[in-house]
């Protein structure tokens, strides 16, 4: 059952992700910012509450493991590279690394901060 509930939240998670990128400029850094900030968020909240297994897969792996992009964050950042775009391929490194570990950790202490 929970292979059920991953797929399905993972098919919305996919289609987030595709409406994020068609509506916002630099969609990939945008959802790979906010993914790292939610999986942290529900890291700390799905172990920490009384969330069953089956939320936990459905959201943690199912619809954010669909939303985040870091294969179109990798294939994009090559192609800056080929491209010759070598400033804005460490740019896009550098944002979408520290930008994603710093949301990870504010999220973690954003749901700490609600469970205390």
């Amino acid at each position: 059952m929970i292979l059920l509930y991953v797929m399905l939240m993972g098919a919305l998670g996919s289609a987030a992700r595709y409406l994020v990128g068609r509506t916002f400029p630099h969609g990939t850094i945008i959802v790979n910012v906010v993914g790292c900030f939610a999986l942290g968020a529900v890291v700390q909240l799905g172990t920490s509450g009384n969330w069953s297994p089956e939320v936990r897969a459905a959201i943690a792996i199912g619809f954010l493991g669909g939303f985040t992009t870091y294969s179109s964050f990798n294939q994009e950042t090559i192609a800056m590279f080929a491209n010759g775009a070598v400033g804005a391929a460490v740019a896009n490194i550098a944002i979408t690394l520290v930008g994603g570990l710093a949301a990870g950790s504010l999220g973690l202490f954003a749901a700490r901060a609600l469970a205390s």
